[in-house]
């Protein structure tokens, strides 16, 4: 199954929180996308990895994405290995994504900074004829490196140099992000409180949609960054 569009995230909920307007634009486009998820997420302060799973698997229904998968990573110790770099590189094969979407290679949170250097690594990788891999029944894969990686902006601010517009897909990307009830705002939970269950959490994500759209001049807006320049084939398509 070929996809257009691969968000590969270290955490379920990285996509909801940061690109999945983006996903929903190019659905919306006529594209295919789907979702990977390295890791359950089960060291988060909230919820545990079958909860998180559930919710995930839930988002993406919302979202309408051909697949999500969870690569069972451990959450918080996982590396940049040629081991995770296989199991990676198998997927990029099979799904020959155009553009990958993946987390920030610098932010609070270390997975994030490691799960986009595993990324980069892997599809510099699967692109290379000489590493060899089989699939699930033990075919020989081709090579494939998508066209272009970008890495959303998640709790540390960077520069954008790619702004979406994602304006009439907020709600619907707002409404998959919820499903993750375990994670946000709950005055009846009796969990400890984390970085991101505070009752203006999702007020913040909100805010910074918009200040990434005002940038480009729409309602809201999700920011991307790049290690290589953005190229174009036709300037009257751009905002």
């Amino acid at each position: 199954m070929k996809v257009h569009v691969l968000a590969v995230a270290a955490h379920p909920d990285d996509v909801e929180l940061n690109c999945a307007g983006t996903i929903l634009r190019h659905l919306d486009l006529g594209y295919s996308a789907g979702i990977i998820d390295l890791t359950q997420g089960e060291l988060g302060t909230r919820g545990s990895g079958p909860l998180r799973l559930n919710e995930a698997s839930r988002a993406a229904e919302i979202l309408g994405v051909s697949f999500r998968e969870n690569l069972g990573m451990a959450d918080g110790f996982f590396r940049n290995t040629k081991e995770n770099q296989l199991q990676l590189i198998r997927k990029i094969r099979q799904f020959q994504p155009d553009i990958i979407l993946t987390n920030a290679l610098s932010d609070r949170h270390p997975d994030h900074g490691r799960a986009a250097r595993l990324v980069t690594d892997a599809c510099f990788l699967a692109g290379l004829v000489k590493v060899e891999t089989v699939d699930e029944n033990g075919n020989p894969q081709v090579r494939w490196k998508p066209n272009s990686l970008y890495y959303f902006i998640q709790d540390y601010f960077h520069i954008p140099n790619l702004i979406v517009d994602v304006s009439k897909y907020m709600e619907k990307r707002m409404k998959a992000l919820k499903t993750f009830t375990s994670q946000f705002y709950n005055p009846g939970s009796n969990e400890p409180d984390s970085s991101i269950s505070s009752h203006d959490y999702l007020e913040q994500i909100l805010g910074r949609a918009r200040t990434f759209g005002r940038q480009i001049g729409v309602e809201f807006g999700e920011g991307f960054t790049v290690q290589r320049a953005i190229g174009a084939r036709d300037l009257m398509t751009l905002i």
